[in-house]
């Protein structure tokens, strides 16, 4: 343990030997309302989330990993089909040093400051692990300082602000402001219609990671998927069910809302669930084998009888626009499903298409998403 101390307290003093003295102050209230000063713009950071690199993509789309010093391994296993798509344009980035997670204390302290990172980047839903494990404390003892950011918690209270503090961190604020304004655009393509015809709103059950495991039904609060649906112009059966963003719904409560559209979230995850029952959407996705595994997914006590089994109105979509700011393409989606008469000339694909080619580092691949409709045409 002295041997360990040791080594702690001679990273200290090298970090503090080589932190810049000329840096700029920058000083951010993050999400979670905390003023944090930072040396900026950062030239290095450590992404407390791999798939923060969703929004930083669209800030360094010359090299998203050129400020990227450490990250937590989660892209390469919540979204192996976008990570290795960008490897193959980036294959640096597989040298970057990966960390544990916050939430399982098996984040590296010592890893990090080794590291001297200008910055650490991390999602609120770590807030409270962090804490416990002094985690803010440690680092700021070694002039790391940390900030919180959120697209998952509450992504319409928090995206703006993260994509703000995130452009504003790297020097990059017109292009986070040029993103925030086309997300803005592309939400009111389905919201500005559905204030407009106020139509009949059908109900939907938002089945989260369905047939990741055997229980079910994880799903959404009025947060989150459980949002989209709302703006899309459906009504969200666990709207009053679940308080927060995430919960579960037991078959008989959905049975009783008999809801007319079910929503699947779906990815690869053959990291976590090797050959589960998940619906792998996502880029380059097999449509057959995703409408396969879809239609597994009707014969659960939970679907029994439900009108969006017997009218095949039962989709899947790519899981992780729960934790981007690409949120307005799900929106988009789910709007043609529920609406499809008011969205005939709504091209969701295209939209993803066009946001890849504005704003992103890499190809758009279609098969993010897929509905037992597309099987029956």
């Amino acid at each position: 343990m002295k041997l360990r101390h040791l080594a702690f307290q001679t990273l200290i003093g090298f970090a503090m030997a080589i932190s810049p003295s000329l840096a700029e102050e920058i000083t951010v209230s993050d999400v979670a309302g905390r003023e944090v000063t930072v040396n900026g713009p950062v030239n290095k950071v450590i992404l407390g989330e791999g798939r923060q690199i969703y929004l930083v993509g669209a800030l360094d789309n010359d090299d998203p990993f050129k400020r990227v010093v450490g990250w937590r391994k989660d892209f390469s296993q919540a979204d192996p089909d976008n990570y290795a798509t960008y490897l193959e344009k980036f294959p640096h980035m597989a040298d970057i040093p990966t960390f544990g997670g916050f939430k399982d204390s098996s984040f590296d302290v010592e890893q990090a400051v080794a590291l001297n990172p200008d910055v650490l980047l991390m999602n609120i839903e770590s807030k409270q692990a962090t804490e416990d494990a002094k985690y803010i404390e440690k680092l700021a003892a070694v002039g790391i300082p940390v900030v919180y950011v959120d697209f998952r918690e509450h992504p319409f209270k928090n995206t703006e602000t993260s994509m703000r503090i995130i452009g504003e961190l790297f020097g990059e604020e017109k292009k986070a402001e040029a993103f925030i304004t086309y997300r803005k655009e592309q939400i009111a393509r389905v919201t500005d219609v559905i204030a407009a015809a106020n139509p009949a709103r059908p109900t939907v059950f938002v089945d989260r990671a369905g047939g990741y495991s055997d229980d079910c039904c994880m799903s959404f609060g009025d947060e989150n998927f459980g949002k989209f649906v709302e703006m899309a112009g459906g009504r969200n059966i666990a709207k009053d069910i679940i308080p927060g963003t995430f919960g579960t719904l037991n078959p008989e409560k959905i049975i009783a809302a008999n809801p007319n559209h079910v929503i699947v979230t779906g990815g690869n995850w053959d990291a976590y669930v090797p050959g589960g029952n998940w619906v792998g959407v996502g880029p380059g996705s097999d449509p057959q084998e995703a409408l396969r595994k879809l239609e597994g997914l009707t014969h659960r006590t939970a679907m029994t009888g439900i009108p969006a089994v017997q009218d095949r109105q039962f989709h899947a979509i790519w899981h992780q626009f729960y934790n981007s700011p690409y949120q307005f393409v799900a929106i988009q989606q789910m709007a043609k499903w529920l609406h499809p008469d008011l969205f005939a000339d709504l091209d969701p694909e295209a939209t993803f298409a066009d946001l890849h080619e504005k704003f992103l580092p890499v190809d758009y691949v279609p098969g993010y998403w897929v509905s037992l409709t597309d099987g029956d045409k």
